[in-house]
């Protein structure tokens, strides 16, 4: 770690040899595109940020390690580093614990390598909802891995489409986006079966938007 980067609160020596290796690893494949120290401050600006929400410590900087890279991977797109094959997408709501999550993981697993996918929250919670897990698993869709994700400007710029679902104005507004408002239940506080008719309803969205992306 470089003397320049620090990380607020307690970090055990395993996370920081953690971060330290996915840095390394990540200035690899991103050389000649961001430099090392760049790179290096994206993985632990990314796990300081994960840290202030997340509940469950074991895997957090492996996760921060794949926020990470995936800022990074937004942040070379937005600036024509990498080139965009294909339409990029990001959903946002409040906690993106839910219905964002939800979105994403539907378009994903309609569109497949049509599109990429990200999601993100302007506060987000801790964790992805229980009953939201378990109404995609019954859709055969995993969330193993999922994890609610901070709105950053990175991502919204490397965005093709950018839907809100009740996150009021917190979502930065850019020109050459295609910018569109779902007005959908919160499902924290749904049961199961209120969860799925959630589900239903950003389906029927999602694959209008699909159709929308491939035509």
């Amino acid at each position: 770690m470089t003397e320049s980067t620090s990380i607020p609160g307690s970090t055990s020596e395993l996370d920081t040899h953690v971060l330290q290796r996915t840095a390394a690893h990540l200035a690899v494949r991103y050389e000649g595109i961001f430099s090392p120290e760049t790179v290096e401050r994206y993985v632990f600006e990314s796990y300081a940020t994960l840290s202030r929400t997340a509940r469950i410590r074991t895997y957090l900087a492996a996760t921060a390690g794949h926020f990470a890279d995936d800022r990074l991977r937004a942040l070379a797109q937005s600036q024509g580093k990498i080139d965009k094959p294909v339409a990029q997408v990001l959903f946002v709501c409040v906690h993106n614990i839910g219905r964002s999550q939800i979105a994403a993981a539907l378009l994903a697993h309609h569109a497949g390598n049509g599109v990429e996918v990200r999601s993100a929250g302007s506060l987000p919670g801790a964790e992805v909802h229980p009953l939201v897990v378990e109404a995609l698993k019954e859709r055969g869709i995993d969330l193993t891995g999922a994890f609610p994700k901070p709105l950053t400007d990175d991502v919204v710029r490397a965005a093709d489409y950018v839907i809100t679902m009740g996150c009021g104005d917190a979502c930065p507004v850019y020109p050459g986006k295609r910018y569109l408002d779902w007005g959908i239940a919160d499902p924290s506080q749904e049961t199961l079966e209120g969860v799925r008719e959630i589900v239903e309803a950003i389906d029927t969205r999602v694959q209008a938007l699909w159709d929308q992306i491939r035509s």
